[in-house]
C-alpha cells in the first residue's frame, strides 16, 4: 500500500507541475475540470445521490461554462458564498452533527458543498493566473500544515482534536503544523529579502509567493494571522470531509487515485483555504 501510494503521489506531481509551468492556459483549464467533475461525483455520492455521475456532469458544464465565459463578479459572489456557507453550516456541524442523507436539508447541504468545490477550483485558475508558484505557494500552507501535523501528533499528541470524526488528530498535531507554516513562512520571506537586486531578475520568482506578498500588503502581524487562518481553514476542511465520510459509511471518497483513496481525499483541506484566500489576495491588491 505505502509502494502504491508513493507511486501515485510521483505521478500525480509531475503530472501537476508539468501542466502548471509547461502547459497552456487551455490544458490547465481542462486538467483542472476532469479533477472537478471526480470530485463532483465523489461529493455527490457522500451525499447519497442515487444519480451522481448526471449530477456531477451538470455541476462540470458550470465549472466550463464560468472558466470560459465567467466574470469575476460572479467568481467572487460564489467565493463569498462558499465561505458563508462554512461559516453558516459546515463549521458548526462538526459539533452538532450532520442531518440526515435525505430530505431538503441533505440537498441544500450537497449544493452547497458542491458550490464550495467550485469555489475551490476557480481559485486555482485565478491564483494560477498571477503564477504557478503564486499557487503552489498558497497550496503549500495546506501541505506543510498537514505534513507537520502528522509527524508533531505521532511525537507528542495526547488531546483528541475530534475523536468522533477523526480520531488520529491532536491538538498537538494542529498547533504543531501551524507553527511549521509560520516557521517555514518566516524563513522564505526572510531568504526572499536577501537576494541581491541585479540577481531579482533571475530569481524573481522565489519572491513571488502568497507569504511575500502578504508580508509587502500586512505586515508581521498580519501575514501571521491570515496564515494562523488558512491553517485553522484547512484543518477544518479535511474534518468535514471526513465527517461526511463516516456519515455515509465510506472509507474513502472513492478508489480513483491508488494508495490515496478520492480526489476529495486530496483536496478536501484546499476546499475553503483556496476561496479564502483569493479573497484575501483580492481584498489586498
Amino acid at each position: 500500500m505505502l509502494k502504491t501510494r508513493f507511486i501515485t503521489a510521483i505521478v500525480l506531481l509531475i503530472v501537476l507541475l508539468s501542466v502548471l509551468f509547461f502547459g497552456s492556459s487551455l490544458v490547465v483549464n481542462l486538467l483542472c475540470a476532469v479533477f472537478f467533475a471526480a470530485a463532483s461525483w465523489e461529493s455527490c455520492r457522500l451525499f447519497g445521490y442515487r444519480f451522481a455521475k448526471s449530477a456531477a456532469l451538470v455541476w462540470s458544464i458550470i465549472f466550463l461554462s464560468l472558466v470560459f465565459w465567467g466574470n469575476t463578479t460572479q467568481f467572487i459572489a460564489i467565493w463569498v458564498l462558499g465561505c458563508v456557507s462554512w461559516a453558516v453550516i459546515f463549521i458548526p456541524s462538526l459539533h452538532r452533527g450532520l442531518h440526515q442523507r435525505t430530505g431538503i436539508s441533505n440537498q441544500l447541504c450537497s449544493g452547497l458543498y458542491q458550490l464550495s468545490i467550485l469555489a475551490c477550483f476557480l481559485a486555482i485558475l485565478v491564483l494560477q493566473q498571477h503564477s504557478s508558484v503564486y499557487l503552489l505557494s498558497v497550496m503549500a500552507i495546506v501541505w506543510v500544515a498537514d505534513i507537520g501535523a502528522y509527524f508533531v501528533g505521532k511525537a507528542f499528541g495526547s488531546r483528541k482534536l475530534a475523536p468522533v470524526i477523526s480520531p488520529g488528530k491532536s491538538w498537538e498535531g494542529a498547533i504543531g503544523g501551524w507553527l511549521c507554516v509560520l516557521i517555514l513562512s518566516v524563513v522564505s520571506t526572510q531568504i526572499s529579502s536577501q537576494f541581491p537586486s541585479h540577481l531579482s531578475s533571475h530569481l524573481s520568482f522565489l519572491s513571488d509567493s502568497f507569504s511575500v506578498h502578504l508580508l509587502h500588503r500586512w505586515g508581521w502581524l498580519g501575514m501571521g494571522l491570515i496564515l494562523t487562518l488558512l491553517t485553522a481553514a484547512s484543518v477544518v476542511g479535511d474534518l468535514v470531509e471526513s465527517q461526511l465520510k463516516r456519515h455515509a459509511y465510506m472509507k474513502d471518497s472513492s478508489h480513483l487515485l491508488p494508495g490515496h483513496g478520492g480526489v476529495l481525499d486530496r483536496i478536501d483541506a484546499l476546499i475553503l483555504v483556496l476561496p479564502l484566500a483569493t479573497l484575501i489576495d483580492m481584498i489586498t491588491l
